[in-house]
């Protein structure tokens, strides 16, 4: 059975810890997860600076970073944590959402060398996952600012359209490249969930959000037919499972156990569905001992993994609170109990 821990991995304060305990710096290699990414190579020279100075005041404090969609990143107060600042958040016209400067997807620059990375993971046996993640809707509000976006989905609906849909063409030209350079699986992603239901209603995600996923989802696999789909959103998006496999997503990550019920899950959709994820950050892994966190994996493998299906990873990157020890229980049980 497959496994990982997804996301990064590991926080900053964790990853030092890492360091200094194994002497390694890529908690990929060190524990050999079948799963690597490739994704693509954006521009993050002084030019972006440049090229959004129009969408800022022209001081910001020391440690601002930029994307290069725009989207500033300021210094936060409690560890890794920071704050955005949004280029588009001022806008009141579609006309600037239609002037704005996005990345070009057909740059070489950005994908030249999805090829060879693919090739050089295919030539150590393991898989090879596409990144898009904050596929449209997280790169969307990342521009506008979440509360502007989701105002824009019922006042100003020409507006969320236009954004949208600028995002959605770019995606859909980057699938299609990540398709072409033979990896297994796509990943996707938006967080669509709170910790009880969903950001928005699924009548919204489905008119704005679903037809722009489906669109993505087609584009790939109409270069490579067999290709997994898999589309992360924390949280409890429950409501739109069914709309997930509707539009050919095979594994839904990273399934919080403090948000959803991975079991109920399966029995519902695993005939259809994959899963990956399922041991919780909020939870287990911070909080358990480690002999819980040994019996979480194993039942989680026993009754979700059945017959196949599920890849099992912490629920996303282990903050600084989890304990080492608890680490080391869950990649031993994993690899005592993970195989079928």
């Amino acid at each position: 059975m497959p496994f990982e821990l997804s996301f990064g991995a590991f926080t900053p304060a964790l990853m030092a810890r890492f360091i200094a305990l194994t002497g390694e710096t890529d908690p990929a290699e060190y524990w050999n997860f079948p799963v690597r990414s490739v994704g693509y190579r954006y521009d993050h020279s002084d030019e972006l600076w440049r090229k959004y100075a129009a969408f800022y005041p022209p001081e910001l404090p020391v440690g601002a970073t930029i994307s290069a969609f725009g989207i500033v990143s300021l210094p936060g107060t409690y560890y890794h944590f920071r704050r955005g600042l949004h280029p588009l958040r001022n806008a009141t016209t579609t006309a600037e959402i239609v002037e704005f400067p996005l990345p070009d997807p057909t740059e070489p620059v950005g994908y030249a060398h999805l090829n060879s990375s693919v090739a050089a993971l295919h030539g150590r046996g393991l898989a090879a996952q596409g990144d898009l993640y904050c596929t449209i809707f997280e790169t969307a509000w990342g521009i506008r600012g979440m509360e502007n976006l989701l105002t824009d989905f019922v006042l100003r609906p020409e507006m969320a359209e236009a954004l949208l849909e600028r995002l959605s063409t770019m995606r859909v030209i980057q699938a299609r490249q990540l398709a072409e350079s033979g990896v297994a699986i796509l990943r996707l992603g938006d967080d669509i969930g709170m910790q009880h239901g969903m950001l928005m209603s699924p009548e919204l995600w489905r008119h704005y959000l679903k037809p722009r996923l489906a669109q993505v989802i087609r584009a790939a696999r109409e270069v490579k037919p067999d290709l997994h789909v898999f589309y992360h959103s924390d949280g409890n998006c429950e409501a739109v499972i069914p709309d997930l496999i509707e539009i050919g997503v095979t594994a839904l990550n990273p399934v919080q156990p403090e948000c959803m019920d991975p079991v109920a899950l399966k029995a519902e959709f695993g005939d259809r569905l994959a899963f990956w994820g399922t041991v919780g950050t909020q939870s287990t892994m911070p909080f358990g001992t480690p002999e819980e966190v040994r019996t979480t994996v194993r039942d989680r493998i026993r009754i979700v993994g059945k017959n196949g299906g599920l890849v099992i990873a912490p629920t996303h990157v282990l903050e600084p609170e989890v304990p080492w020890k608890n680490i080391l229980a869950f990649i031993d049980a994993v690899e005592e109990y993970g195989a079928y």
